[in-house]
């Protein structure tokens, strides 16, 4: 929020995903948000600290990272950091060896190679679900994408990503004779006639897998 203007406010989203080593120049990816309740109706305030629409913007406070071979660990050692004022001589439980502030180098990493990126949350948007079970924007995957923020809807812009998740799989379409609900950006723009040249195409897993196979 503003200090000087509380009416001000925008939404900040720490969202964080590894690197993928099969896939180079990937990450796993990252969940946007829900596309639901309050995604739909801006002005209500369910699982949402301040109704959509009172923000001025949307932004990912993002964190790339790889993850350190599990192999060069020990998955079951705990590690506690000992108190500034705490006794050195008190014996600490067996479960766990303790070690000092200054000790905590010592301590093997999970993660390393931290890059952080900002980023308005619709620019990082995919026109596919973060997952299957629950209602959540999914990310687009290529970190030059993402750093650049070149999501699928960079050209078409934050309204057409905000309609599109609106009515994404509750919107039907005709297709091949049936009612099909709309889950791709192709078949929403056929559904709104707009322009498809405005698609960003994604450069995602599958074809970075396709390209290493033909170069191959």
């Amino acid at each position: 929020m503003k200090q000087s203007d509380q009416k001000v406010k925008f939404a900040v989203d720490i969202k964080t995903t590894y690197r993928d080593p099969d896939f180079p120049g990937h990450v796993n990816g990252f969940t946007l948000g829900s596309h639901g309740a309050y995604f739909k109706d801006r002005a209500s305030t369910k699982n949402i600290q301040f109704p959509y629409a009172d923000y001025s913007g949307h932004f990912c406070l993002g964190i790339i990272y790889t993850r350190t071979e599990t192999k060069r660990l020990d998955d079951t050692e705990v590690v506690r950091v000992r108190e500034l004022d705490e006794p050195k001589t008190e014996e600490p439980p067996h479960r766990y060896r303790v070690t000092s502030v200054d000790g905590l180098r010592s301590i093997a990493s999970v993660v390393k190679d931290f890059q952080f990126f900002v980023c308005e949350k619709w620019r990082l948007a995919s026109d596919k679900q973060g997952s299957g079970n629950t209602a959540n924007i999914g990310s687009i995957t290529c970190i030059d994408d993402i750093l650049a923020g070149n999501g699928a809807f960079a050209k078409l812009g934050e309204e057409w990503f905000d309609e599109y998740w609106m009515n994404h799989g509750v919107t039907t379409r005709m297709k091949n004779g049936k009612a099909t609900p709309i889950r791709s950006i192709d078949d929403f723009l056929d559904f709104k006639r707009g322009d498809k040249r405005k698609i960003v195409r994604m450069n995602t897993k599958k074809k970075a897998k396709r390209d290493e196979q033909e170069c191959g």
